[in-house]
């Protein structure tokens, strides 16, 4: 016997940190969801009924999105570090930022989430356990390498958003790895460590469901590979056109100069927004999109439109004006409302198969991330029958947004606080 193997001997020294690492970004996550949760029940349940009003009339819903961007922007303008950088600049894993922009950020996405802002959780919470577990880790350990410490972080955090390790190896696995000759596994295995973690304490914590219900998939047939491409592409064709209105709602907001003013008009926006298409196109959507497939019936084929096209707009304000938060969860709320428009304006094709694929197309086109929003796709059914389908669909969507510009502003923003380089050893403190 000489002992273990090289890789296993360079990859156990690996499996606490990543157990640490992957726990505690669902700890914080659970954390700031459940503030959020107690402020929302606060502003849209408590207030409302003290005051003798309904916290779903179109008055509420446009004053309370107003003033909350009026509060967020005082503290994007306010609090040291102002919030971290222009959001709509920064995707779902990027380099650490320094620490003490976090308060700020924590603060900012605690508010909007609460407020009903139509941003999820994903991509701040990120960026703060990525800055965490490289301030920590590289102070802890200071020969190893930053990149290795973001991706633990993005790896638990995606694990505890999504309740499962796979989604956070299907990140990982389409982000570039530069001149690392390890294998994908031996690549993988503390970030799926830490996605483990992560996943598992969500699930043992607050047993989330992402998961909405509808009939069961009856069973392939040559029809449905067909739909399931008509609708995946029409949906990605949708998610394109936020994708072109990105830049120009930003660059639209930037005119506004100061951030209070910029964000407290993206609050006058959402609320009229809100107003419009109502209670179900506010917050993250993963709970309002259950909410709609519950009540099928109860809406048609106009109401469904009116629904998609209004949250799909909202993203594009929240992402464009100020607001914290990630651009993937009320992606899907617009893709389970097209899909349920393809059932209802041709119902032949089953409910099931509808909006899976439409999910798939709009997250193609908003996120660029095929493994990912395949995933996501198949988990928002649960339903294995689909996912030949959902294979084949999505190769014509594919073709539709490949080398097309992303849901992101890819100039900084002239005020924002620069990152520290993932290829850097220096504390961001």
């Amino acid at each position: 016997m000489t002992g273990a193997p090289a890789g296993a001997r360079a990859l156990a020294p690996l499996i606490v940190p990543a157990l640490l690492v992957g726990v505690g970004a669902s700890l914080l996550l659970l954390g700031l969801s459940w503030v959020a949760e107690r402020l929302q029940d606060v502003l849209w349940e408590r207030l409302p009924d003290a005051l003798g009003v309904s916290g779903t009339s179109a008055g509420w819903i446009f004053g309370t999105l107003t003033v909350v961007g009026l509060v967020v922007g005082l503290v994007v303008w306010k609090v040291p570090g102002h919030a971290g950088p222009d959001p709509a600049t920064m995707g779902l894993v990027d380099p650490p930022l320094p620490v003490r922009l976090l308060p700020g950020i924590a603060l900012a996405v605690v508010i909007g989430l609460a407020g009903g802002v139509s941003l999820g959780p994903e991509n701040p919470i990120t960026a703060i356990n990525i800055a965490l577990a490289y301030a920590l880790g590289m102070r802890a350990m200071p020969r190893s390498r930053a990149a290795d410490w973001v991706g633990l972080a993005a790896a638990g955090t995606v694990g505890a958003l999504f309740g499962t390790p796979v989604a956070a190896a299907l990140v990982l696995s389409e982000i570039s790895v530069g001149d690392d000759p390890r294998p994908l596994w031996d690549r993988l295995f503390a970030p799926l460590v830490a996605a483990g973690a992560g996943a598992l304490t969500t699930v043992l914590v607050a047993h989330p469901a992402f998961r909405i219900e509808v009939p069961p998939y009856p069973g392939a047939r040559l029809v449905d590979v067909v739909s399931a491409m008509a609708i995946s592409s029409a949906a990605a064709l949708v998610g394109l056109a936020a994708v072109y209105a990105f830049p120009l709602f930003h660059r639209a907001f930037r005119q506004l100069g100061h951030p209070v003013v910029m964000l407290t008009a993206g609050g006058l926006v959402l609320g009229a927004l809100g107003a419009l298409g109502g209670h179900l196109t506010l917050f993250k959507g993963l709970e309002e999109m259950k909410e709609l497939t519950a009540h099928a019936d109860a809406h048609g084929a106009g109401n469904l439109l009116l629904l998609a096209l209004v949250k799909l707009a909202a993203l594009v304000v929240a992402g464009t004006c100020g607001f914290r938060g990630g651009r993937i969860f009320p992606a899907v709320f617009v893709g389970v409302a097209l899909g349920m428009l393809a059932h209802a304006l041709v119902d032949a094709v089953p409910l099931s198969l509808a909006v899976t694929c439409a999910v798939l197309g709009i997250l193609l086109a908003t996120t660029r991330q095929g493994w990912l929003s395949l995933f996501t796709a198949a988990v928002v059914v649960m339903d294995m029958a689909l996912l030949p389908v959902l294979c084949v669909a999505a190769l014509p969507a594919w073709l539709l947004v490949t080398g097309r510009p992303e849901m992101l502003v890819e100039e900084p923003d002239p005020g924002a606080v620069p990152s520290v380089a993932v290829a850097g050893h220096r504390d961001p403190q």
